[in-house]
């Protein structure tokens, strides 16, 4: 795929996706979403790659979404009456001017099969600010921003945020971060605890692909795929018999595949040699993640 407005780059199995429009603060189009979009869905085939970084070219990650495109500045079509009951089957192709676009891409982050981690190099605004929150780590530089505006815009929080943001900060920190609508600079958004920790703008790409290694290096695609997905979903459910169900599943199919190995590793005081692919998930796995 030609991107115009990312920029994929891959170094020892991390993939960078660069948010590329330096020029206008890398706001978010419709054709980022689109972009960032098919980029954490084709991912998940790519078994080159065991982790994805996100971050900003120049010296913003992303200033929200632009507003200076003519219509209505989110790419919805105004033309349409959409009600609750239409937004029953999201495939619809009708709904493709109705659906918030950068939900579409945070629905695709949450799907990843590899962790993702937000390397924020500067102001993150917006969509900027609400797209980082379904990463699995959010590391700031100290010169980054970070600002959930949507209240004195008279619009309100998308990209699945409302879901995200309480489970990350608690729900009296998320209610007061979209009632204020500050913006905060990186020491509050550590505070907070939207940031993990805070770098040095010149160690801060370093230091996000240290921690990617950390995760994933020497583990099994399937194993990490899993655990991601699984922590994500059961932490969701309404009691723990959901969560056992699909652990039960998960640790039968890991256990005779890259299980298998690693426990005789352990025994032999060796490496393991994990042989899975993220590309090839055990047979349950579509099946439950349907379910949603």
């Amino acid at each position: 795929m030609d991107f115009t407005t990312i920029r994929h780059e891959v170094t020892d199995g991390i993939l960078t996706v660069h948010l590329n429009r330096p020029d206008n603060l890398n706001a978010f189009t419709v054709q980022m979403a689109d972009e960032l979009e098919r980029t954490f869905v084709e991912v998940n085939d790519d078994d080159a790659v065991r982790a994805v970084i996100v971050t900003g070219s120049g010296r913003a990650f992303c200033a929200g979404m632009d507003l200076s495109s003519t219509g209505n500045v989110f790419g919805l079509d105004e033309t349409k009456s959409p009600t609750l009951a239409d937004m029953a089957d999201l495939d619809d192709p009708e709904l493709v001017r109705v659906r918030d676009t950068g939900g579409q891409v945070t629905l695709a982050i949450y799907n990843c099969r590899k962790p993702v981690i937000a390397a924020v190099n500067g102001p993150a605004v917006g969509i900027g600010a609400t797209m980082m929150l379904a990463m699995d780590a959010r590391l700031f530089s100290t010169k980054a921003r970070f600002g959930l505006v949507f209240g004195k815009l008279g619009i309100t929080p998308e990209a699945c945020s409302t879901w995200f943001l309480p489970r990350i900060v608690g729900m009296p920190t998320a209610l007061d971060l979209l009632y204020r609508a500050d913006i905060l600079d990186a020491e509050a958004a550590h505070a907070a605890g939207i940031a993990r920790s805070l770098h040095e703008p010149d160690a801060l790409l370093g230091d996000a692909r240290a921690l990617a290694d950390s995760w994933t290096k020497g583990r099994s695609p399937v194993s990490f795929a899993l655990m991601r997905q699984m922590l994500y979903r059961n932490s969701a459910q309404p009691d723990p018999v959901q969560a056992h169900r699909v652990d039960s599943l998960a640790m039968f199919y890991t256990s005779i595949g890259d299980g298998a190995d690693g426990v005789r590793a352990f025994l032999e005081k060796r490496d393991p040699h994990f042989t899975s692919r993220a590309s090839a998930m055990p047979p349950f796995y579509d099946e439950w993640l349907g379910e949603r």
